[in-house]
């Protein structure tokens, strides 16, 4: 797949470009390795440099990658014997969020997440991560049976918002959310929601009301997309840039605010320049978060997320 890069990172497909160019002259004549050397030099230090000063509107870029990881991806990296079960035994099955059974590293758990596809295909199929009531009622019936039978359940959240189409509305969108939001709250085993991408609204929040939330380092986690709210505060759309940079998006902002408790560190250059890296830290962390729950009784579990959430914005 062709490297995808953002408006900010133009100087750095430049450098880039320009030795891929001498690279095929190098082959033919050898005469360039010098030159190939210091260019890569030059265009790491640009890269390291660029993103360690990235505003909140250049992280939700980032975080809106296309070739960033996705659910399924990370399926594949971190879990093995994956069993996805399907539907809302009600209407359907929504593939904007995928769920299933799997073992992590042994254990079994119960996992679920938005899935936003890699192609044209593949995007229109899972409806770009965007759930309709279906998938959040199939979010419900995964997080019951993890309670069932004492399963860890871990969500990875990467969605622009719940879909806002008619369809969806008339079998209830909002209620949907508000039901899987508070599943996601009365859960007696240990949860652990994943901010991986963009984490939009109640879209996110129905799957992310988790013991613990987590969150890579170029991730967003907002309660309105920074159009939609440049839309309701200017009525203008073109000024997404003035909202991000207001509405405290980031990881660090929601460290601050005790909305996120953990950040998970990117490679340089965010965690598109290498994936597996990225998701092997991603587990990593999860490996050691889940060691915190050890011994603890599902009452225990439900006060300390309880604690966890009414501490947000207390003095």
């Amino acid at each position: 797949m062709a490297t995808h890069y953002l408006d900010f990172e133009k100087p750095i497909a430049d450098l880039e470009a320009k030795i891929e160019e001498l690279s095929l002259l190098s082959d033919a004549s050898g005469d360039f390795d010098n030159e190939i050397e210091g260019l890569r030099k030059k265009a790491e230090q640009l890269r390291k440099k660029t993103y360690a000063g990235l505003d909140p509107w250049m992280k939700t870029q980032v975080a809106r990658h296309p070739q960033r990881p996705h659910f399924i991806d990370y399926v594949q990296s971190l879990f093995t014997d994956w069993n996805e079960l399907h539907g809302d035994r009600q209407f359907g099955d929504d593939q904007a969020i995928l769920g299933g059974l799997a073992r992590f590293r042994g254990r079994p758990v119960v996992i679920m997440g938005h899935e936003k596809g890699h192609d044209t295909a593949t995007r229109i199929t899972h409806n770009f991560g965007m759930a309709r009531p279906e998938g959040y009622r199939k979010a419900v019936r995964l997080m019951d049976m993890a309670e069932q039978f004492g399963l860890p359940v871990l969500s990875f959240i990467d969605t622009a918002g719940a879909y806002p189409g008619l369809g969806a509305e008339e079998r209830g969108q909002a209620e949907a959310i508000a039901r899987s939001t508070e599943r996601c709250l009365t859960l007696g085993v240990p949860s652990i929601a994943t901010i991986t991408g963009e984490g939009g609204s109640g879209g996110a929040i129905a799957i992310a009301a988790a013991s613990r939330v987590l969150m890579l380092e170029h991730s967003i986690y907002s309660v309105i997309s920074p159009e939609g709210a440049a839309g309701i505060l200017w009525r203008d759309g073109a000024r997404a840039r003035d909202a991000a940079m207001a509405m405290k998006i980031t990881g660090p902002d929601l460290m601050s605010l005790k909305i996120v408790d953990r950040l998970i560190e990117e490679p340089v250059g965010g965690a598109h320049t290498d994936r597996d890296a990225a998701m092997a830290n991603v587990g990593d962390v999860l490996a050691e978060e889940l060691k915190g729950f050890e011994g603890l009784s599902p009452q225990q579990i439900k006060k300390r997320r309880a604690d966890r959430f009414y501490a947000i914005g207390a003095l």
